[in-house]
């Protein structure tokens, strides 16, 4: 590859990368929210395979699970939500109460499918103890939790042939809750966070799964579609079934626990832990709200990750989440933070422009240079590196900014993605939901004309025709894959094109007067 042709090209990947990148997010579809038969749902959850774990232990899952509804045994209700436990002692459902959460059709949200397994269910070693247990109901000592006026407690109590088990569950407003496990003999047996909330339906390529932190505070995804079952994790400190803006969560911050995975269905993965006879775990059901579960630890924020691109993500999120706090609107949080990124990156950014300029101008006499010695490779090269001398011109000068952009793309790609906070918060006019598209087009239609605008002023020296068609063709794609994309993640695409179209009108007039002043120059001397 040629110096001269090194910025331009990089330039293309960059666009092509993110052409590919948000291309796959829209159009592959989610295979975890594919539709199934019930039937088929319902064989799926009654034919699991029994897992093995680190410790030799297995959890019973040839004695099928309940898969039909079954009883409610008692009402959890706070101003954010509505919880329920069945009379197996899970939770068999959240119900989400705010406005920000509800559905297309205003109807309240719910995080879990009925048919998939349900957190806090428990499940033995010993095989008939296991199918006794699925069998015999629990008993509890209240009906119904108000948590409107602070924390509430329900002691629930299944008596079996040979162990009685009893759960004290404390609930909290914000969906926090402590878990105390007392078996009156020592049993083994097993307790799960539930199958991941599928309250997320839409088809972008976010993360869905099982998060593990780790005993060395490393952490472990594994995706739905990747379990191999059997899994292991000694010593996690937290264990997280989560979708896409939802988590169901059990951590133990200072002893650990060992946790294990077995193979869902799709080979998506559900999370089991290790029981004792006296356990006491943290729990928490939905949204990943930062703060939220800062509140309950600031270790728990672990849960919310972005992908490759995590460690830059996180700082962003903290920036635009400050910025938000201090101006009260999530949509301008995003617009000063794209201005404060091309701040700190105008200089670069600044001297990659001029080089374009200076190369573009450069071209006629590249040419030349090229036709002149194009047998003689060497001698080419040595009069191109004397070209940029004289005129001080750098053909890498351009490539610095776009290999920044890149890294700096797809973080706030994910953060803009990812972010629960976003839900429901409005920004002005017709926006009312950052996190959802623009229903007006309005957003997506001005970014591609910006987006087109800023490429007729940039200059270009492509000496392909088949890359120069795709270059200009790029405005259109984007506009065309950003029509139903978030509309918080398309307002820093068009603040972007923006700023860098008066970036771009600074730097070709500082480049004229310059010119300019060469030109005078030169008169003078002669």
């Amino acid at each position: 590859m040629e110096q001269q042709d090194l910025s331009k090209r990089l330039l293309l990947a960059l666009f092509l990368s993110i052409l590919v990148f948000i291309g796959f997010s829209y159009l592959m579809p989610n295979p975890q929210t594919a539709s199934q038969p019930a039937a088929q749902q319902n064989a799926t959850v009654q034919n699991k395979a029994t897992p093995s774990i680190s410790n030799n232990l297995a959890v019973a899952a040839t004695a099928a699970p309940i898969v039909e509804d079954t009883a409610s045994l008692v009402t959890v209700t706070s101003d954010r939500f509505v919880l329920s436990i069945d009379n197996m002692g899970r939770i068999s459902q959240m119900t989400l109460l705010e406005s920000k959460y509800k559905n297309e059709d205003g109807s309240a949200l719910k995080l879990f499918n009925p048919k998939e397994v349900k957190p806090l269910e428990i499940r033995f070693s010993d095989n008939a103890l296991n199918d006794e247990a699925f069998k015999t109901p629990y008993t509890a000592d209240k009906s119904a939790l108000d948590l409107k006026t602070g924390e509430q407690s329900v002691k629930l109590i299944q008596q079996l042939s040979s162990v009685t088990i009893t759960k004290t569950i404390t609930f909290k407003p914000t969906g926090e809750y402590n878990i105390k496990i007392t078996a009156s003999s020592p049993v083994s047996y097993f307790i799960t966070t539930g199958y991941r909330p599928v309250a997320d339906t839409t088809q972008y390529m976010v993360v869905k799964g099982a998060l593990i932190n780790e005993a060395d505070s490393t952490i472990a995804i594994i995706e739905d579609g990747d379990a191999v079952g059997g899994e292991s994790f000694k010593g996690a400190t937290i264990a997280s079934a989560f979708d896409r803006y939802y988590t169901s969560l059990l951590f133990d911050l200072k002893q650990g626990m060992n946790v294990s995975l077995v193979k869902e269905s799709n080979d998506n993965p559900l999370i089991f832990i290790s029981g004792a006879q006296d356990m006491e775990l943290g729990g928490y059901i939905g949204p990943k709200d930062y703060k939220m579960l800062e509140a309950i630890s600031p270790k728990l924020t672990s849960v919310i990750e972005y992908g490759w691109f995590t460690w830059l993500a996180k700082p962003f999120f903290w920036l635009i989440q400050e910025i938000n706090d201090y101006i009260g609107n999530w949509g301008w949080a995003i617009v000063i933070f794209t201005i404060l990124i091309k701040l700190i990156l105008f200089w670069p950014s600044y001297k990659g422009m001029l080089s374009m300029q200076k190369l573009k101008d450069l071209a006629p006499k590249m040419k030349d240079i090229k036709e002149k010695h194009k047998d003689d490779p060497a001698k080419m090269q040595m009069k191109m590196m004397e070209l940029y001398k004289k005129h001080g011109a750098n053909p890498f000068g351009g490539c610095l900014p776009l290999l920044m952009q890149i890294p700096i793309f797809f973080a706030l790609y994910r953060v803009l993605l990812n972010a629960d906070e976003l839900q429901g918060a409005p920004w002005i006019l017709w926006i009312h939901d950052l996190s959802k598209m623009d229903p007006y087009f309005v957003l997506p239609l001005l970014m591609g004309a910006t987006m087109w605008y800023q490429q007729k002023i940039t200059p270009s020296n492509f000496t392909d025709p088949l890359q120069e068609k795709i270059f200009k063709f790029f405005p259109v794609l984007m506009t065309f894959f950003f029509i139903t994309f978030p509309s918080g993640l398309v307002l820093y695409w068009l603040t972007n094109n923006i700023l860098s179209i008066g970036q771009q009108y600074y730097v070709n007039l500082a480049y004229e007067k310059h010119k300019q002043a060469e030109i005078e120059a030169h008169h003078h001397k002669g």
